[in-house]
C-alpha cells in the first residue's frame, strides 16, 4: 500500500476534525482508504486540478470541505482537508 505523508496544514486540519466534527474526521479517513485502493477513481469524486492547483487532485469531503492530495508512485501527499481549495 502507498505511504501517506501529510502537510503540516493537513495534520492540524484533521486534528479539528477529529476534535469538532467525528463525521468528517470518519469520512476523511475513508476516502484517504479509498485513496490508496484507486488514487483518480471512487468516492468523492476526484477531479484533477487546474491552473495553478495544476498536479494535485481533489475529493469532496461535503459541500464546502475538500481534500487535497498528489500521488507519485512511492506515496500519496495530502496538502489540506479544510474548506475548499486553498494556494
Amino acid at each position: 500500500m502507498i505511504e501517506i505523508e501529510w502537510t503540516l496544514e493537513a495534520a492540524e486540519d484533521l486534528a479539528y476534525w477529529k476534535k469538532y466534527d467525528i463525521k468528517k474526521y470518519e469520512r476523511i479517513k475513508l476516502l484517504i482508504k479509498n485513496i490508496q485502493e484507486a488514487p483518480f477513481t471512487g468516492i468523492g469524486k476526484p477531479k484533477p486540478l487546474k491552473h495553478i492547483l495544476s498536479g494535485l487532485w481533489s475529493r469532496r469531503i461535503n459541500h464546502e470541505h475538500r481534500l487535497i492530495y498528489s500521488v507519485n508512485t512511492k506515496q500519496i501527499i495530502i496538502y489540506n482537508c479544510r474548506f475548499h481549495y486553498k494556494n
